[in-house]
């Protein structure tokens, strides 16, 4: 009889409740793996394909525990190896599939989450994983339950919208439900440079000092759109420092961006390097599987029926991320509850998002540029036209000459006309600024971009 095939469901349900593993970890790591056979006296259980890139931590995590258990359960002493599914010899016996089930364990520790600022609905088991997402999930979830010892730094980057943040902050949680006592920091990086700059222009070195001592003494530091301090010499100077810092004490950093490290321009080498100490994981756009599941997972939370014709209906016409499937979910949840409706029809929810996935074709103007960047710069459009030279308003202004220009093919006197300047030699100036500026500027480069989107 082979003991440890008979009482795998016994074994892998023992190693959760011996070593309290949470739903997320046992779901990702245990309940995939399948005991395949016994010889001269070790166990050899098999990896997942899908799980290749996570074997060395597996390895890692588990193979100690198995012998623990394995020998508790059967009275036997075995040893354990980790072989890859795909390397198994097909005259191997016939691979045992366990489902064990798992009753949910909630340590959560409300008090320290919400003293450093994580969102509650971030969590691991409210991520939808798909094809998409599944290695940046899979290497977010080995930090969280080892911070430091793997995967450091983490690097996660993607489009806006895709669910960075979201893994971010469930690796925060999972830590203090593990250990409420872990210091943790999650930042944004425009937070971390207003903090930098405010204590420069102090002048106070005990201002300094503090900050210093915020950022250098946690146990995990995550810094969401790290792209936005390149440029910055004085923030990307602290950042440095205070990377070396939690690296050499074996603290765990976690860093979000919308490219790859080798994308970034103006990316000081210290840095990439650094990044390449880890490991770089990307979430792309979800395919059609994984949007229809965030939608059902985002009705549930709504407690609406949802009928499956509307959820296929918005999952075939809205494909780029998930904040426009659930802006979407919300507006036909919406208009149903105006139309006095308690479950949404397929026409209410076609007229809700006529102009989400029917758009009429927008017209762009001289001055829709105009009021469209005054929006992303955060200034009145009469700014733009007027005669005030502070940068505040020169920056703006100069990117309507060159969108206005780069857009509308409009020369560089019915430009001037526009701006009211006299001479179109200041047209050509601006123009030639941003294109200059936008091969180093990331920040322009951003905007731009968003300008862009908001246009059309």
């Amino acid at each position: 009889m082979d003991l440890v095939r008979e009482n795998w469901d016994v074994i892998c349900n023992s190693l959760k409740k011996e070593y309290d593993l949470l739903d997320t970890a046992f779901n990702t790591w245990v309940k995939p793996l399948e005991y395949s056979y016994t010889k001269n006296n070790t166990v050899f259980i098999a990896i997942q394909n899908d799980q290749d890139m996570h074997f060395e931590y597996i390895k890692k995590k588990y193979t100690d525990l198995f012998k623990i258990i394995i020998n508790e359960v059967t009275g036997l002493s075995y040893e354990v190896e980790f072989i890859r599914k795909s390397e198994i010899d097909n005259n191997v016996d016939s691979l045992y599939n366990s489902a064990p089930s798992v009753s949910k364990i909630d340590n959560s520790n409300t008090d320290s989450i919400n003293s450093i600022n994580l969102n509650p609905k971030y969590k691991f088991e409210d991520f939808v994983v798909g094809s998409n997402n599944k290695l940046a999930y899979s290497a977010c979830l080995a930090v969280a339950e080892t911070p430091g010892e793997v995967y450091n730094p983490l690097y996660i980057y993607g489009d806006p919208g895709l669910g960075k943040t979201h893994l971010m902050h469930s690796i925060g949680h999972m830590i203090l439900e593990q250990d409420p006592k872990k210091k943790i920091i999650y930042v944004t990086s425009e937070e971390f440079t207003n903090e930098v700059i405010k204590n420069m222009i102090s002048g106070d070195a005990l201002s300094m000092a503090k900050i210093r001592d915020k950022y250098r003494t946690v146990d995990v530091l995550m810094v969401d759109d790290i792209q936005f301090i390149i440029g910055k010499d004085a923030t990307q100077e602290e950042f440095f420092h205070t990377f070396n810092a939690l690296h050499e004490a074996h603290k765990q950093i976690v860093i979000s961006s919308d490219r790859p490290p080798k994308e970034i321009q103006n990316l000081d080498e210290r840095f990439k390097s650094r990044f390449a100490w880890g490991i770089t994981v990307d979430i792309k756009n979800p395919d059609y599987e994984t949007r229809m599941a965030i939608l059902k997972k985002n009705a549930e939370k709504l407690e609406v029926v949802i009928s499956e014709d509307i959820i296929q209906y918005i999952a075939t016409n809205i494909k780029s991320n998930i904040r426009e499937l659930e802006g979407a979910l919300n507006k036909v949840v919406m208009h149903s509850r105006l139309n006095s409706t308690l479950t949404p029809t397929l026409e209410i929810a076609e007229n809700a998002l006529k102009d989400m996935i029917n758009p009429e074709k927008t017209v762009i103007t001289a001055q829709k540029i105009i009021d469209t960047v005054a929006e992303v710069y955060g200034i009145k459009s009469s700014d733009i036209l007027s005669q005030k030279r502070n940068q505040e308003y020169a920056i703006p202004r100069m990117v309507v000459m060159y969108l206005c220009f780069d857009i509308l093919s409009m020369s560089y006197s019915s430009i001037a006309k526009l701006l009211e300047k006299k001479d179109h030699t200041t047209i050509i100036h601006g123009c030639n600024k941003i294109k200059s500026d936008i091969k180093s500027d990331d920040i322009l480069v951003a905007n731009i971009d968003n300008i862009r989107k908001k246009l059309s």
